[in-house]
């Protein structure tokens, strides 16, 4: 026994030099997910986690990259200066506040790498669409609501619209689009996009402002349901992915509460 230990310790490490990539860590696909993850990365997901949290989150995001950068550069395959696809395309931490709980979204280069939900003290909600906004779950509509606070500012595209209308159908119960409702404001919205001036785009916050008073209906939002909004967003989006903090993820957010009874 104790000759086969140095053995394998010298398969192992004849076996190791290739670096530890993103798609070793995380559940990524594409290009991101052949990139190395390096020193620099984990620098600027644990400052984008003390800008939002005040301190890096105990076996987060960061943390996990922090330790993959360290085993890299000390193998000597990335150097202490070295960034990739972060220093390049962006780290985002995004923190969703929904009725009950909180959202954490943590990406890079639009590539989620961790989702995890935080409960928060639920207020008492008024308003909204029928008594299922005072029996203790989330609906789809003020999922809907919470995109509108987080994601506000993000110009309206197809991958939007298609989630927002299927969020409405399942919201409603019906595959008919109400005449001047979520959708159809989504889908006019998106289709005036494509053609006008950055600046005077129509936005998210514009169209879901209020979704609870909108929908004619509205329904506690289910995972089924998330994974319908899911698969709409992410069909017609042309990366294939989901916005972070966007539509999918808050219907997501609101049903995995749901599910796991946290609201109150």
């Amino acid at each position: 026994m104790s000759q086969e230990q140095p053995g394998r310790t010298q398969e192992v490490e004849g076996q190791d030099k290739e670096p530890i990539k993103y798609g070793d860590v995380f559940p990524v696909s594409g290009e991101l997910a052949d990139k190395p993850v390096a020193p620099q990365d984990a620098a600027m997901m644990q400052a984008a986690e003390i800008t939002v949290f005040g301190q890096t989150q105990k076996g987060g995001t960061a943390a996990s990259m922090q330790a993959a950068a360290t085993i890299n550069e000390r193998a000597g395959l990335v150097g202490h200066e070295d960034q990739t696809v972060a220093g390049d395309q962006g780290v985002t931490v995004t923190a969703t506040e929904i009725p009950g709980a909180r959202v954490v979204t943590e990406a890079i280069a639009g590539e989620v790498l961790g989702q995890y939900v935080e409960a928060t003290p639920l207020l008492q909600r008024g308003g909204g669409v029928g008594d299922v906004h005072h029996h203790g779950v989330i609906t789809i509509g003020e999922a809907l609501e919470a995109t509108a606070r987080t994601a506000g500012n993000k110009p309206v595209e197809q991958s939007d619209a298609s989630a927002i209308q299927a969020a409405e159908v399942r919201a409603t119960g019906s595959n008919v689009l109400v005449p001047g409702g979520l959708a159809a404001q989504a889908q006019s919205a998106a289709t005036l996009n494509t053609s006008t001036r950055e600046e005077d785009k129509v936005k998210l916050g514009e169209v879901l402002t209020d979704a609870t008073v909108k929908l004619p209906a509205d329904k506690a939002a289910t995972r089924e349901d998330a994974e319908g909004v899911f698969s709409a967003e992410r069909r017609n989006n042309p990366n294939l992915t989901a916005y972070p903090a966007g539509v999918a993820a808050a219907v997501a957010a609101a049903a995995n509460l749901n599910e796991k009874g946290l609201v109150s």
